[in-house]
């Protein structure tokens, strides 16, 4: 493939699913300056790659697999944990800061809601996240996770469950 219908087609790429890989980049690290670098180099890996793209599935899943596999081996790295210990560190000296009643109020009910979901297994969190924050369909998460889809739908069918037992008990849900 030439090089200038590579950049078009790269270009293109980027502004249609740009903004949601970051996103979903920022589930997976936490933090969006990371995420875009993570963003960055999923483009770069599809700039690499593009000509031997079979077209097996979508580009859009095929840029959500490279996206999730980039932020995974990023959270492996030494560079995560390190700034994970400095994250912690600041938290730790923050927390003695005083905050007005409503930020904490509205802060502690996302966080509640953010901490039910964390409290879920990874692999639960995971198709909970494809599937309604970035509403792909059951194939699409299967193909993005190289998982099969008949343990997708097993593992969204538990963590529905899952979640409803621990809404439940928050007082949030029935």
């Amino acid at each position: 493939m030439e090089k200038e219908k590579k950049k078009d087609i790269l270009e293109e790429m980027m502004i249609e699913h740009g903004s949601d890989l970051v996103r979903l980049a920022f589930y997976y690290v936490k933090d969006r300056e990371t995420a875009k670098d993570m963003v960055q180099n999923t483009f770069i890996k599809c700039y690499e790659n593009m000509d031997t793209f079979r077209y097996d599935s979508s580009i859009k899943t095929w840029l959500y697999r490279i996206t999730i596999n980039q932020s995974k081996d990023y959270l492996k790295s030494w560079h995560y944990r390190k700034v994970q210990t400095k994250n912690i560190l600041e938290s730790a000296v923050n927390t003695f800061l005083p905050l007005t009643e409503e930020k904490v109020i509205k802060e502690s009910e996302s966080e509640e809601m953010k901490d039910i979901i964390l409290s879920l297994p990874k692999n639960y969190q995971e198709v909970i996240y494809l599937y309604y924050y970035k509403s792909l369909s059951i194939t699409e998460i299967a193909e993005v996770t190289d998982l099969n889809t008949n343990t997708v739908k097993t593992r969204l069918r538990r963590a529905k469950q899952r979640l409803k037992i621990l809404l439940e008990e928050a007082g949030i849900y029935g």
